[in-house]
């Protein structure tokens, strides 16, 4: 075992026992590396893995802290099946007529940022001058892209601003890229569960699907290349970090071995993610498209979970298939809001960006640390919750869930939340929920809470 896991197992040791208790602040990372006689990057690399297992959380300019301890729920199980083309004849856009916290994964925008905010519009327009009469470039202003190159460098990512294109959001992202590289009738792989927004649009896109079946540390990858030397499938789409609705990081095993197979198959693998920078670790991971060497990889990502999903502003590095996708892209855009784009250059060129991301990891993680506790206390043993290491979203399994009766009780209480069946053409997770946890838990979200429970409780026996 590696030094800082040795050291992460006796500090989880010391929490168990009641030594170190919730709330109690850890030894900063300079005195970690002396009294361990260990280097700062071990130090560092210990915290960031009780970080990421949740037994510690970072506030900002205050240090570490013992969190609450994990769930002593266990965690959801993963449907295995052999996977197979199918079309998507159901409507996924159809969630609840109601409009809770617990249902679109959002979360809120903290005072600093907005200040911050301000500043950075009130200097992008002395900064448009003439251009407020132009009209903004279909590829994105080069120094939005700009900004966006630097901003990844700085995390291990380097990418080319001349090949950045600007889009309205992620999903437009992806959507031109399948526009890019694909055709109607074509089969695209995809995790399951998916994101019901991703199914939906494929299914209006006449794309079918093949869902390849999650696993702990990502997607059944055997599966998936059967698919590719079959030639069963023309692309792949897939959110590689803190996927929604499951919450699973791939590993960078897995994300390595998906550009190689997108490589050596010669097939485009469009990567969604949106999720990317809010992992609750101090650590950002990297994509698969670090890993991809001959462009197969067509990399979407926005601002709409990391900062606003007001902006509708995304962005898709597309590898290969640039000249195509800017076709695709410039035929349904006529570029992006001008003044938005300098004013959110303007906010990473900063470093606000980067400290807001800071901030708002923080909270998810101490948000995600109240709702395991909250649910954990209240809900039957059986239920099993995830332990997403990022993202914004719970996924919940409820054996022996009686769904007819638990969709009427939540209707009838006006419950917004995520049903399982909405992630899948395949009748696998009709025991499976999703809730939003990016709120605070102020009363009315502990209510909706409470209600929810109370509807489990009745319709799971």
């Amino acid at each position: 075992m590696s030094m800082y896991r040795t050291m992460a197992s006796k500090f989880i040791r010391e929490i168990e026992a009641g030594k170190l208790t919730e709330g109690s602040r850890m030894p900063s990372l300079r005195q970690v590396s002396k009294q361990q006689a260990v280097s700062m990057s071990t130090a560092v690399s210990c915290y960031q893995e009780l970080e990421s297992q949740g037994w510690i959380h970072a506030r900002p300019q205050a240090g570490y802290y013992v969190s609450a301890q994990p769930s002593t729920h266990n965690t959801p199980e993963w449907a295995q099946f052999v996977s197979k083309v199918s079309k998507v004849n159901q409507n996924f856009s159809i969630h609840s007529l109601h409009n809770g916290p617990l249902g679109v994964s959002s979360t809120t925008i903290d005072d600093l940022a907005l200040n911050e905010l301000e500043r950075s519009f009130r200097r992008a327009s002395k900064r448009l001058g003439s251009r407020l009469n132009q009209y903004p470039d279909t590829q994105g202003d080069p120094l939005l892209r700009n900004a966006l190159s630097v901003h990844f460098a700085k995390l291990g990512l380097h990418i080319n601003s001349e090949e950045l294109v600007i889009t309205s959001g992620c999903m437009p992202a992806i959507k031109a890229a399948l526009e890019a590289c694909t055709q109607v009738g074509d089969a695209i792989a995809i995790s399951s569960p998916c994101f019901s927004g991703i199914l939906d649009l494929l299914g209006q896109m006449g794309r079918n699907i093949v869902e390849i079946p999650s696993l702990n540390d990502g997607i059944d990858l055997l599966q998936l290349e059967a698919h590719l030397e079959q030639g069963s499938v023309k692309a792949g789409l897939f959110c590689t970090s803190h996927m929604n609705p499951q919450g699973i990081t791939m590993s960078a095993q897995q994300k390595q071995k998906l550009a190689e197979l997108a490589n050596h198959y010669q097939v485009p693998m469009i990567e969604d993610d949106v999720y990317l920078e809010l992992s609750y670790s101090e650590h950002t991971p990297l994509p698969a498209k670090y890993y991809d060497r001959d462009g197969y990889i067509l990399w979407c990502g926005s601002v709409s979970k990391s900062l606003s999903p007001s902006y509708r502003l995304g962005w898709c590095l597309p590898g290969r298939f640039t000249e195509r996708y800017r076709q695709q892209h410039s035929a349904s855009c006529f570029g992006i809001s001008l003044p938005i784009q300098l004013a959110l250059a303007d906010f990473i060129e900063s470093g606000h960006y980067a400290k807001q991301l800071k901030r708002r990891r923080s909270k998810l993680l101490n948000l995600r640390q109240s709702y395991l506790t909250f649910l954990s206390e209240r809900l039957p043993k059986k239920v099993k919750i995830s332990h997403p290491q990022g993202g914004m979203v719970l996924w919940l399994q409820v054996p022996g869930l009686e769904l007819a009766r638990f969709t009427e009780l939540i209707e009838e209480n006006q419950i917004d939340i995520r049903l399982g069946q909405l992630f899948s053409t395949l009748s696998l997770y009709n025991d499976c929920l999703r809730i939003n946890i990016g709120f605070e838990l102020s009363t009315n979200v502990q209510d909706e809470l409470e209600q929810l429970i109370e509807a489990i409780k009745q319709s799971s026996g």
